[in-house]
């Protein structure tokens, strides 16, 4: 932020002197607005995840996995016999508004435990993860997605996060991890074996804002191939990543963010080919993509929220941590290129963090996890 501080003076400066006095009267603009101004910058803090953060955010998953109303289905019935309620239809994922929202709101209970293990509701967390994650529940789950009619079923947002799910579970150094990791294979595997046919079929990527951004789907889904060494789905992502994304150039990321984006279309791409491409065909290919994030002066406005209460709008705290996490994730693999946009990230989580705990149920339900993922790509944790 300090970067910005020459460049802010300079500019209410230049307005000061061009706002002429009239009438005798003198400008009104002092030199106390400008250091209220610059005060203003100065006081952001790059947030971290301590303790405490870890304390609240993990309230907003411990409370939701079980609210199972309201609820967003999002099914295709093939007959009348495949109506239920929630926790009939998705044993293990029934709450958190949604099936998606469910699953990361899981991610995120294993997340923090791993990372905080002294967190104040270590106990609570770990029975709430026996009790959701049983073999049992697990096969309920693999019952629906081998309904007939979903097979398109959460593709590939809710794929993505499983996959998420099951790396943390997988990477646990915990006995119950392993458990709970072995439990969730079958479903895993199903994934799996979804992704490794659709890829292939999809002629072009989806480029959008929401939950089918098809980048999104390839990052998470290759850091879980690379984490557990599944080699034939790792390459098969890199492929089709490559073949999507290789010849885009200048990415149109002044008409961001849309009204409802939780997801950056241009950023999403950025971060699934930090990933499969090595440094010297990234530089290259990010050149030609967004070469405006090479420059050490780059900014970005942050995603307003206007209504926290819709559902839609609040989309936007979304946009703002996941724009954070690609700015984090590009910074920590090429600092001397990326390290400024540190300072980016930290604006866009600074703006949304304050309003995560606490927030409706339309944003409680999910943002939480954004912010986890967020910071946990910062890297700035703080000790316990």
């Amino acid at each position: 932020m300090k970067r910005l501080i020459p460049v802010l003076i300079f500019l209410i400066l230049a307005s000061c002197k061009g706002d002429k006095p009239q009438d005798g009267n003198k400008s009104n603009i002092s030199t106390d607005s400008i250091s209220e101004d610059i005060n203003k910058i100065m006081a952001i803090e790059p947030v971290s995840l301590g303790i405490e953060e870890a304390n609240n955010l993990v309230e907003l998953p411990l409370n939701c996995i079980d609210t199972e109303y309201p609820n967003k289905l999002g099914q295709t019935l093939e007959n009348k016999e495949a109506i239920g309620e929630p926790h009939e239809l998705h044993p293990a994922f029934y709450g958190c508004f949604d099936w998606h929202s469910s699953v990361h709101a899981h991610w995120s209970l294993v997340s923090l435990l791993k990372q905080f293990p002294k967190i104040e509701k270590k106990e609570a967390i770990r029975e709430a993860l026996k009790n959701s994650l049983s073999e049992e529940n697990i096969q309920g789950e693999v019952a629906y997605f081998k309904r007939g009619e979903s097979d398109s079923y959460e593709r590939t947002y809710g794929w993505a996060w499983l996959l998420k799910l099951a790396e943390e579970l997988r990477t646990w150094e915990d006995p119950l991890g392993q458990e709970l990791a072995n439990n969730l294979q079958p479903l895993t595997d199903i994934i799996i074996q979804r992704y490794m046919e659709f890829l292939p079929k999809l002629n072009y990527p989806i480029r959008v804002g929401e939950h089918t951004n098809t980048g999104f789907g390839l990052a998470l889904a290759y850091d879980y191939a690379k984490a557990t060494e599944n080699e034939k789905l790792k390459e098969t992502v890199a492929k089709r990543a490559q073949d999507f994304y290789l010849k885009d150039d200048n990415c149109p990321v002044e008409w961001e963010p849309s009204g409802y984006d939780f997801l950056s279309p241009c950023l999403a791409e950025v971060d699934i080919m930090r990933r499969v491409l090595p440094k010297n065909a990234f530089s290259m290919w990010i050149d030609d993509f967004m070469p405006q994030l090479k420059n050490k002066d780059f900014s970005m406005e942050v995603g307003e929220v206007s209504d926290r209460s819709d559902g839609k709008l609040v989309h936007l705290d979304g946009l703002n941590f996941s724009r954070a996490w690609v700015f984090y994730g590009l910074a920590n693999q090429y600092p001397e290129q990326y390290g400024h946009l540190r300072s980016v990230a930290e604006e866009h989580v600074a703006y949304s963090f304050p309003n995560v705990v606490g927030d409706s149920y339309e944003g409680g339900h999910w943002l939480g996890t954004f912010a986890i993922y967020a910071l946990q790509e910062a890297g700035n944790k703080k000790k316990e």
